[in-house]
């Protein structure tokens, strides 16, 4: 192993199942790692020894699924290379940076899939690769005729009537923290119905 050889991951989206934790649990054994796992209402939480280091992944329970929370920095090749498998299997986003002999590169991963590949060396970096957006005539024939926007207009207009009685009482009652809070969320509904409009 080298041992200059270090990979960070962060800003991870990865969302899945509690099927797919056990799979990552099960992997890391047959590997041979020492670890230990806990669980509370709101998290599952790994802890994998990798030498005198100790990783721990946090897991944010949302409903029924999981979603990986915080940025790691993993010094143990195999480790990575099952985070990796984790961020491909559940189609994840992330950004990459790995750091080797004084160069980083930075792969910007999306739905599990590289789309940015950058070299960093001192001062200076240069792109290896970046994938072009594909959007078909047919995506875009099917964005046109969407009602979707159409739709939330609707709804907009209910929640703008519902949030204007509300500060209406709010006002009524001299009820200043609730009147801040009121017009908060009016400024966003006003602007969301404005990006609608466009």
């Amino acid at each position: 192993m080298n041992k200059s050889y270090e990979v960070e991951y962060c800003n991870l989206e990865l969302r899945f199942d509690r099927r797919q934790i056990q799979n990552l649990i099960r992997d890391l054994i047959q590997e041979g790692y020492s670890l230990y796992w806990s669980e509370t209402e709101g998290q599952f939480l790994v802890s994998i020894r990798t030498g005198r280091k100790l990783v721990k992944l946090q897991f944010q329970r949302m409903k029924s699924r999981y979603k990986i929370v915080g940025d790691y920095i993993i010094k143990d090749e195999k480790l990575s290379e099952l985070i990796e498998k984790l961020i491909n299997d559940t189609r994840g986003h992330a950004v990459v940076k790995r750091i080797k002999d004084r160069q980083i590169v930075i792969e910007s991963i999306m739905f599990g899939e590289i789309i940015r590949l950058v070299e960093v060396s001192g001062m200076e970096h240069r792109i290896i690769y970046q994938k072009k957006p594909l959007v078909t005539i047919e995506e875009m024939i099917k964005a046109f005729q969407s009602k979707r926007a159409e739709e939330r207009a609707v709804v907009l207009r209910y929640e703008l009537d519902y949030e204007l009685s509300v500060l209406s009482d709010a006002l009524r009652d001299h009820d200043e923290e609730a009147v801040a809070a009121s017009k908060e969320k009016l400024a966003a509904l006003r602007s969301e119905m404005l990006q609608l409009e466009l």
